[in-house]
């Protein structure tokens, strides 16, 4: 599915083919998980794109960057929470793997964007020249599972295609 998106990220990069790097997690959550399912996505990008033999195939950079310090869990936090919780909690390990690198940071799900901000802060600081995000899945607080207001857009509502 991810991979399916491929085409445009390789044609941003005509030069040299982006990277992937995984949102870390922190290395106790990660010891309870026994996973990362961010690494895990990344890893599975990567192996669809060798194997399509598609042009502009990335290289996976999955321990470059890292999570400083264990952090509450989001859910349920404001934006200003999120941000607040996630500032400053992310480092670039290996510099030298991002300057001057378009990085395709990958993460499962994107609710408010305030862990990939966080992360395309510190990449970007390390000298990547262009972080792109690219989740499984878009969490959307004006898109609930309750019942809909009646002026609420829906999820059809923003496809041009449809009548």
């Amino acid at each position: 599915m991810l991979s399916s998106l491929w085409g445009w990220v390789a044609e941003a990069c005509p030069d040299e083919p982006p990277i992937l790097v995984p949102v870390p997690l922190h290395s106790s959550r990660e010891r309870e998980r026994g996973f990362n399912q961010a690494e895990l996505l990344a890893q599975g990008l990567g192996r669809g794109l060798a194997r399509a033999r598609e042009v502009g195939a990335p290289q996976l950079e999955a321990g470059c960057l890292r999570r400083t310090r264990a952090t509450a869990p989001q859910t349920g936090l404001s934006l200003r929470a999120r941000q607040e919780n996630v500032r400053g909690v992310f480092s670039v390990v290996r510099p030298e793997r991002v300057r001057e690198r378009v990085v395709v940071l990958v993460d499962d799900v994107m609710t408010t964007g305030a862990t990939l901000s966080a992360c395309a802060l510190a990449l970007k600081n390390a000298g990547a020249q262009c972080v792109l995000g690219l989740t499984l899945a878009r969490a959307a607080p004006e898109f609930p599972d309750v019942a809909p207001h009646p002026a609420a857009q829906t999820v059809d509502d923003l496809d041009p295609s449809r009548p």
